[in-house]
């Protein structure tokens, strides 16, 4: 099905080495953010307390955060969870006060503002478990680069599984570098986006990839930037179709979802746009600048009747 039919290719090679230096400055600007901000890491990952609260009425966060920060526990979030009637409240660990000490002191000050206020489960997150999460979380993260590696160098070539690790691993740093730089909490959920990022990303890398292929069966006369903008060009239907559909349900999560889906549908978000940037004007430059040719990847047809023959002078 195609909604968008474009009848000339466009030359996206031609202005392949200005996108590049723009996605290399962006690049090292998030790895800077990185190294100097760092990630603002929510409780998942550096342990702290985290409680569900369930009101007789809506929450009016307004008045339960202004209840919380009397009792001076530094840097904490409120959010709405599964219901309007229902708060998730994180709170960091706090020298000197245990989590079980901490949690009633929450509840007695939300309960002397407002008497519906009731517990309703709490949480008890150590920093040796956030320490495990997020070294767990890393070598996640190490494994399916590793495994998209190996199965883009398995079905076209090697150049193919170099060039999309780079434009997938440029996505993953720059959703960090983004992070890093505003201070969003990263959590697990960011870091579950993350990781449906790398897959959302590669099957991008593997479509363009897939009609490079294609075309060097069919155009053999032309050149390999003819072939890849083409490849490009053939696919753009799909890419609007695809990637828009998506983004619209990304969006929704992202303006109705609550605080509880904000940052996962935000990182989402920026990784969607990302991929189609990197696996156009990144993995695809990369793969002809390596050096690509048509024998790369089509074996050349043997001639009937020719096998075993011996050529007599």
């Amino acid at each position: 099905m195609e909604f968008f039919r474009f009848r000339r290719d466009i030359p996206f090679m031609r202005y392949a080495l200005i996108f590049n230096v723009i996605s290399a400055i962006t690049f090292v600007l998030a790895v800077f953010f990185l190294a100097t901000r760092g990630l603002n890491l929510g409780v998942d990952f550096r342990g702290g307390t985290v409680i569900e609260v369930s009101y007789g009425h809506a929450v009016d966060f307004n008045r339960l955060r202004a209840a919380v920060d009397k009792l001076n526990l530094g840097e904490y979030s409120a959010q709405s969870f599964g219901t309007s009637n229902t708060a998730l409240i994180r709170l960091p660990l706090k020298e000197g006060i245990s989590s079980a000490k901490l949690s009633e002191q929450v509840m007695n000050t939300l309960k002397a503002d407002d008497p519906t206020a009731t517990q309703q489960r709490v949480e008890f997150v150590g920093p040796q478990v956030g320490k495990e999460l997020f070294e767990n979380g890393a070598l996640a993260l190490l494994l399916v680069s590793a495994g998209i590696v190996g199965y883009l160098a398995m079905r076209f070539e090697w150049r193919f599984a170099v060039a999309a690790i780079i434009a997938n691993l440029h996505d993953i740093v720059i959703i960090l570098g983004f992070f890093a730089l505003f201070q969003w909490e990263f959590s697990l959920p960011v870091l579950a986006a993350i990781l449906a990022v790398l897959g959302y990303s590669v099957n991008e890398s593997v479509v363009v990839a897939d009609r490079i292929r294609e075309n060097f069966r069919k155009m053999r006369k032309a050149s390999v930037t003819h072939v890849i903008d083409n490849a490009i060009t053939s696919t753009m239907s799909r890419t609007i179709i695809t990637h828009g559909s998506t983004q619209l349900m990304v969006t929704s999560m992202l303006l109705f979802g609550g605080e509880t889906l904000h940052y996962f549908a935000l990182a989402l978000t920026i990784g969607i746009l990302f991929g189609i940037y990197s696996s156009v004007l990144v993995m695809a430059p990369l793969v002809m600048w390596m050096g690509v040719s048509r024998e790369d990847l089509v074996k050349p047809e043997k001639k009937p009747g020719l096998e075993g023959e011996k050529i007599v002078p």
